[in-house]
């Protein structure tokens, strides 16, 4: 399989298949694509993971689209202004993905909901405590909202992201929830009750817009209902 990403702020990826490869999404992201390309709905694992999946805020069922009789192409895009960030899966380099952030992927890579250990902090840390786990092999295609900016954290490196910010890191970083310390800066602070702490080693994905922020403005200028 061969992509290529195009577009800056609404991005696009169109992937070119050869004949039988597949590929997988979750929330109807595909934006055009051959006429040899089959799809088929499917549970992809079974209702166990079908489930998990929508734990994980994403669809009970996936479609799997193919590429028949020959060669194919398929293009998904990105739902909100962003980036499409391409991952390679594989045993040992699984990635931890926010529960939006799942694009599409190529069939080999599965998809299965990450919680976080500290159930009791999770529940209060807003975006961060359902998160997916992407496995497997494959190419995965991943969106993330506004610019994204990357991190190599060492191991004990840590970095504090205020909820909503942490698109993505490697499987191999922890993640836990803590709360702001001190009454004064909860209550007056304005940057919410929780942040997010992910310790090294890999990587960490962050974005700059997330859309529960976007959402959380443009609610302010609605007219009130009457």
């Amino acid at each position: 399989m061969r992509y290529e990403i195009k577009g800056d702020t609404l991005p696009v990826v169109i992937c070119y298949l050869d004949g039988g490869e597949q590929m997988i999404t979750e929330r109807g992201s595909m934006s055009w694509m051959s006429p040899n390309m089959k799809m088929e709905t499917t549970s992809n694992g079974g209702i166990g993971k079908a489930l998990g999946r929508m734990f994980a805020g994403e669809a009970i069922f996936q479609n799997r689209y193919t590429a028949e009789g020959g060669n194919g192409l398929i293009a998904f895009a990105s739902s909100f202004p962003g980036q499409i960030i391409a991952r390679q899966i594989s045993p040992g380099n699984e990635i931890i993905v926010q529960k939006s952030g799942f694009l599409a992927a190529e069939s080999g890579v599965e998809l299965s909901v990450f919680f976080q250990k500290k159930l009791g902090a999770g529940f209060f840390g807003g975006e961060g405590f359902i998160m997916q786990r992407l496995s497997g092999q494959g190419m995965a295609f991943l969106e993330f909202d506004g610019h994204v900016v990357e991190y190599e954290l060492q191991p004990g490196q840590q970095i504090v992201v205020d909820t909503g910010y942490l698109a993505a890191m490697d499987a191999s970083c922890s993640l836990e929830i803590k709360s702001v310390p001190g009454l004064k800066n909860m209550v007056f602070g304005g940057e919410g009750l929780f942040n997010t702490v992910v310790t090294g080693p890999g990587r960490v994905w962050l974005q700059t817009m997330p859309v529960s922020n976007v959402a959380e403005l443009i609610l302010k200028f609605m007219p009130p209902k009457s």
